[in-house]
């Protein structure tokens, strides 16, 4: 799946327009590195994304096409 999709299915980004604008601007690392949209989301990734101040690194568990509102934050767990 797409990185832009993923933040947006996951519910990390409210918009999928804007997860792509942050991926564009360099605010989403992936596993270290700079990402792009089109970036292949694997289970184990880390992904950090710098939203102004707050920085917010997740750990991928799982990828799905879709998801609903409460099984959502399970695609993901926060780490330090």
């Amino acid at each position: 799946m797409r990185l832009d999709k993923y933040l947006k299915v996951s519910r990390i980004i409210k918009r999928r327009t804007v997860a792509n604008e942050a991926c564009d601007a360099g605010r989403v690392l992936v596993n270290g590195n700079p990402a792009r949209a089109s970036y292949a989301v694997k289970v184990g990734d880390v992904i950090e994304i710098s939203f102004g101040s707050r920085e917010l690194k997740i750990r991928v568990k799982e990828v799905n096409e879709h998801a609903t509102k409460d099984n959502a934050a399970d695609m993901y767990e926060t780490t330090s």
